[in-house]
């Protein structure tokens, strides 16, 4: 194969790289930059949006739980709340590892402005959990005995060794599937994602720290024998790894594959208007 050849394998963009991996370091480091970049007031309320909005995912769980015993149905089920946070363009910690990053690499943002986003969107999130919490156990007194038991079944784990997999798994399946819904406009599809992300979740029993605090809250509203060291225990164990898995696993290779652009963003090698015009 010669040169030519290979060039029109490669795509229509002068940069000796797929298209689609052009078309995906340009998106990403425009959405991360605008994450970096938001205000505090926006950046306080879309994180402690998103606490209340993956709570509606958290009534569908309870519901079908309760009303079938199945984890697969209920973590189908909790997709809705995977979904609220995409329509309502709330904030999941876990959801944005690979933008943010990106951006930053591309010179369009700090690591800063990273544990900025990340440290808000986290206290946010539990903010709103805890609020979302109260209100559910208030309006459900019937569901009680269900959060309680889907509380303790995240906090008793056989090892420590099951908990860190758990945790890894669940940050891995939370960014790609926000990565999945970034990469497609079909409200259909990313409906299929969030459904399909919500049943792996639920369904193995994955420990993600924002979203099981909402239940765990819940539960010691109700009245369940979970005091607050417990529950500090459980998360600071839970959060790291599920920060390793978001990164290591899925956000790492997906740096490596578009390393050349980002490198180049930052080196001033071209613009960042110009890598997106060419990426078309």
């Amino acid at each position: 194969m010669d040169q030519s050849e290979q060039r029109r394998r490669l795509g229509s963009t002068d940069f000796d790289i797929e298209d689609g991996l052009a078309q995906e370091a340009a998106a990403t480091v425009v959405k991360g930059s605008e994450r970096l970049n938001r205000t505090w007031p926006e950046l306080i309320v879309t994180g402690f949006f998103g606490g209340i909005d993956v709570g509606l995912g958290i009534l569908a769980m309870l519901l079908v739980k309760q009303a079938t015993g199945s984890d697969i149905l209920a973590g189908m089920a909790f997709g809705i709340g995977l979904l609220a946070l995409r329509l309502a363009h709330s904030e999941l910690f876990t959801e944005e590892f690979l933008l943010p990053i990106n951006a930053v690499l591309a010179g369009q943002g700090t690591w800063l402005q990273i544990a900025r986003l990340w440290s808000v969107s986290l206290v946010t999130n539990l903010l709103g959990g805890i609020v979302f919490a109260w209100l559910m156990v208030l309006a459900l007194p019937g569901y009680h005995a269900t959060i309680t038991a889907s509380a303790l079944s995240y906090l008793e784990q056989p090892s420590a060794a099951v908990t860190i997999a758990l945790s890894v798994l669940a940050g891995a399946t939370i960014t790609l599937s926000t990565r999945m819904q970034q990469g497609t406009s079909n409200d259909v599809v990313a409906a299929v994602t969030c459904m399909a992300s919500g049943l792996l979740l639920i369904g193995f029993g994955m420990l993600h720290g924002a979203l099981n605090a909402l239940v765990i809250f819940a539960a010691m509203f109700a009245g369940a024998d979970i005091s607050v060291g417990d529950f500090l225990q459980w998360f600071g164990l839970v959060i790291p790894f599920n920060m390793l898995g978001g990164l290591l696993i899925i956000t790492l290779p997906r740096v490596v594959r578009t390393w050349r652009l980002l490198r180049g963003l930052n080196r001033g090698d071209f613009t960042l208007e110009e890598l997106e015009r060419q990426a078309g």
